[in-house]
């Protein structure tokens, strides 16, 4: 296992990573009860796509303040955990999308709308917040990147409820959900490789140099 070549950017020296962490982690939980009453009560396929997104990063905010003050070795093993996890929850949300297609009823969407900007603006808060971050390890560059998505992946929602409210059909709200499901299995891969690539560096002896999983 590498020794400290690494320390001085470990996440679990910044006691303000600490910090971002534990509110990033309550606007999440926040917003993932949100967002599932109000794609059960809408009938959004992509408001509930959105909320597995808020659970996943959730899941993640807790694993990484977990590894905080570990070694870097347990940093890349929480971002290879928190890779599978989005990788999994898209696969998850891509089957869903595909049973509402045939099952689904048509969702409201002025509820989709402003759920969705609220959605937006919590997002964009905790992406700001944490975007110092970005290059750091693999562990820290996974939350960064689980945060910028889900900002995306927000505007996407608000997108689809313009779409459903200008077309009379769910199908907007569908494609976005499949979409969202691809962004999510794409940022899974991603940290995956990233994490995989610093696992082998730290084998060889060498220090990650932080590249960035993102697209």
């Amino acid at each position: 296992m590498m020794a400290d070549c690494c320390a001085p950017t470990s996440p679990g020296n910044n006691p303000i990573f600490r910090r971002a962490l534990k509110i990033a982690l309550a606007v999440n939980l926040t917003m993932l009860v949100v967002e599932l009453v109000a794609g059960a009560t809408s009938g959004s396929t992509a408001l509930l796509a959105d909320a597995l997104d808020f659970f996943g990063d959730s899941a993640n905010y807790i694993i990484s303040l977990a590894v905080l003050g570990l070694a870097p070795l347990w940093h890349t093993r929480a971002a290879m955990l928190k890779g599978a996890t989005l990788l999994l929850l898209g696969l998850g949300v891509f089957i869903y999308t595909a049973w509402q297609i045939q099952h689904g009823r048509m969702p409201e969407p002025i509820t989709m709308g402003v759920v969705a900007v609220a959605a937006c603006i919590a997002n964009l808060g905790v992406a700001l917040m944490l975007y110092r971050f970005r290059d750091g390890d693999a562990n820290m560059q996974s939350v960064w990147v689980c945060s910028r998505n889900d900002a995306v992946g927000n505007l996407a929602v608000l997108f689809a409820a313009l779409g459903v409210f200008g077309t009379g059909t769910p199908w907007p709200d569908l494609l976005v959900a499949g979409i969202m499901s691809g962004l999510s299995v794409s940022a899974g891969v991603r940290i995956l490789i990233s994490a995989r690539a610093e696992q082998h560096q730290r084998r060889g002896g060498g220090c990650s140099t932080g590249h960035q999983p993102g697209r």
